[in-house]
């Protein structure tokens, strides 16, 4: 999710404010001044809204845009798969789309889309082709053959929020989270940060996620005990990731905060970029008022992510600067004898055209960083290299599982050198990034096996995704090979959730553990996938309710619960539920009377946590009859129930 680095947006007075009047224009208006204010959640639903109404590439297009750049890859894949094959879709989104797909650990079918990319621009360079190319093969080889870790969540340091940076210090862990205490809308994905279209940002709400802004906190290992940490920022705003110097007295850390003037253009808002602070610590206890570092420039770029070394001669960060390789590229400054910095100097060999981000230093000249311009599983990887000087070498990816098709980045090393603490977006975390610890699996005896079938014809499906999580623990990702095959190894005394997914269906989830297992022993488990049919009303049987009722009776509720689950496995699905009556009685009554049903229905569905916007309710009345009990023909009460019925339509996937 970290990406890019922390900015923030601000409207300029009397330009791009959100007006009183703004809001009673049409949804579609309203969606794309919210859009270009970067409020994306808040566009979301008014995009959502409006496609549902009339399905256009310009909601379509903003919905996949709005959901990548939430990081929500899952929704963004839906919306991506729809705009391509709409027939005025710009060719570069098939570029999105596949980065998208491998975001979603879709290797197959994103390297597909990177060759139906590559075919219709023919300039691509050939060097990022490779690249592109290599990282689908190279993840799903990494992904069959997982080194032997195992990447633990610290849930009780997470949030619901956005959770990242965790770095050891006297004997506790300070780490950065935007969490806050009301009901966040999103989670935060990048560090960089981007405000509401009012004259100065909110101090409590982050518009581009509608949570809070990122604050310093410490917490003691092995507990849930949270506190501000204790050193003074001087802003509302955010306050990135911090480094320590080795005897723990000197910090340097990111933040940002509004200055006194503001450079901006006519009309459009103002930027303010995130700049490293430097601060020490005195006998007392107590943090000194922060330094600024010298290279900061807040209206032009961004410097973020410090390390400062262990000799503490040499400051390594982030910054996207005039001058560099790519997006955001990894540069050292060296203190000097009279304590001040020197010009920045870029570390050509580390950096790519893509964004580098956490620079750490270890020992022996191992320096980790993570970046997107490599070979990788997708987005972030964390790589290792051989640092000499200034120049880097042996450059290495870390793999499979400590990368993950999602962002990886903001990590810290232990007193030996080794990665102890990183921070992911990946899938089943508790927020939006959560930090994770990592640990050396025990040596496997126990191993799943098994196949994935498609549901209705019983054929192997091949390329479908498969995962297997580990309650309270990590979890492991492959593609079945082409006879629909799976395998994984187990760990002892644990319980699983087994998922298979693939484009065009319905995804299927196993339950398995290992309790009692004392011996060596293959677990097999089957999974079935149903193909989805657009538009095929698939009835909900045993939905019944009083006469002239139209309230969600107990009964009712356990089958409504079986459409919630469907919906919570499929969060990319919307849906039409349409509720019939039969034909005795006056048609205008049955039509009122089936709408509302289907209106208490959704309102049942919402209310299980279900976005209303995937969700529409449709009353047929007796329009359509199944059998020919139509008015005035005599029927058997069993023909007439066949007429009394409520579906749903899978409309979107």
């Amino acid at each position: 999710m970290k990406k890019n680095l922390y900015k923030i947006f601000i409207s300029a007075l009397g330009f791009m404010t959100v007006s009183g009047s703004t809001f009673g224009q049409n949804k579609m208006k309203e969606a794309d001044q919210q859009f270009e204010l970067f409020n994306y959640k808040k566009a979301i639903l008014l995009y959502e809204q409006a496609y549902k109404k009339k399905a256009e590439i310009h909601s379509a297009e903003r919905l996949a845009i709005s959901y990548r750049l939430i990081n929500d890859y899952k929704q963004a894949e839906s919306w991506y798969a729809i705009l391509v094959k709409m027939p005025e879709s710009n060719t570069e989104n098939l570029l999105d789309y596949a980065k998208t797909l491998q975001n979603n650990a879709k290797y197959s079918e994103a390297k597909a889309q990177y060759l139906n990319y590559f075919g219709k621009h023919k300039q691509v360079p050939a060097q990022q082709q490779n690249i592109l190319l290599l990282s689908c093969d190279s993840a799903l080889i990494w992904m069959k053959d997982p080194k032997q870790l195992e990447i633990i969540n610290q849930k009780t340091w997470n949030s619901a929020q956005s959770d990242w940076a965790a770095i050891s210090y006297q004997g506790n862990v300070v780490f950065s989270s935007d969490r806050s205490n009301f009901v966040a809308q999103q989670n935060t994905r990048k560090p960089f940060l981007k405000f509401d279209g009012t004259v100065w940002p909110d101090k409590k709400v982050y518009g581009w996620t509608g949570n809070g802004y990122l604050k310093l906190y410490s917490t003691a290992k092995g507990t849930d005990e949270l506190s501000l940490f204790n050193i003074p920022t001087g802003t509302n705003y955010h306050q990135g990731s911090i480094s320590f110097s080795a005897d723990e007295n000197t910090a340097f850390f990111a933040l940002t905060q509004l200055p006194k003037r503001l450079k901006r253009s006519k009309g459009k808002p103002a930027t303010i970029h995130v700049e490293i602070y430097s601060s020490s610590r005195n006998a007392s206890g107590n943090w000194s008022k922060p330094i600024p570092f010298t290279y900061n420039n807040a209206s032009s770029y961004s410097v973020a992510d410090p390390f400062i070394s262990p000799d503490g001669k040499t400051l390594y960060f982030s910054s996207n600067m005039p001058g560099g390789l790519g997006g955001s590229d990894i540069y050292s400054s060296t203190k000097t004898e009279d304590g001040s910095w020197t010009t920045p100097l870029n570390m050509t060999t580390v950096n790519t055209a893509g964004n580098e981000r956490s620079p750490v230093l270890g020992l022996n000249g191992e320096f980790f960083f993570s970046s997107d311009g490599r070979v990788g599983m997708g987005g972030l990887d964390i790589y290792k290299a051989r640092l000499k000087g200034s120049s880097a070498d042996q450059i290495e990816n870390l793999k499979y599982p400590l990368n993950s098709p999602q962002d990886d980045f903001g990590f810290s090393l232990n007193d030996q050198g080794s990665l102890v603490f990183l921070s992911s977006n990946r899938f089943e975390g508790l927020g939006q990034d959560d930090i994770y610890s990592l640990k050396a699996r025990p040596v496997i005896q126990l191993k799943l096996i098994g196949q994935v079938l498609d549901k209705k014809t019983q054929l192997p499906i091949a390329n479908s995704l498969v995962a297997l999580s580990k309650i309270d623990g990590g979890i492991l990702k492959v593609e079945t090979d082409a006879t629909g095959r799976f395998k994984f190894d187990l760990s002892p005394e644990s319980s699983y959730t087994l998922v298979g997914v693939k484009t065009g269906f319905l995804a299927d989830i196993k339950e398995l553990n290992t309790l009692g297992l004392t011996s060596s022993t293959v677990i097999e488990k089957q999974l079935y996938l149903e193909k989805i049919e657009l538009n095929k009303a698939i009835r909900i049987d045993n939905i019944y309710y009083d006469f002239d009722k139209w309230n969600i009776r107990p009964d009712a509720a356990i089958e409504l619960d079986k459409l919630v689950k469907v919906l919570k496995d499929n969060p990319s699905i919307w849906i039409e539920l349409g509720s019939h009556t039969d034909s005795r009685g006056k048609d205008t009554y049955n039509l009122n009377l089936s709408q509302k049903r289907a209106e208490s229905a959704i309102q049942y569905i919402i209310s299980r946590g279900i976005d209303q916007n995937r969700l529409t309710a449709r009353g047929y009345g007796e329009t359509q009859l199944v059998n020919r009990c139509s008015n005035g023909v005599e029927c058997s009460v069993e023909e007439h129930q066949e007429n009394r019925r409520t579906e749903f339509k899978i409309v979107k996937f």
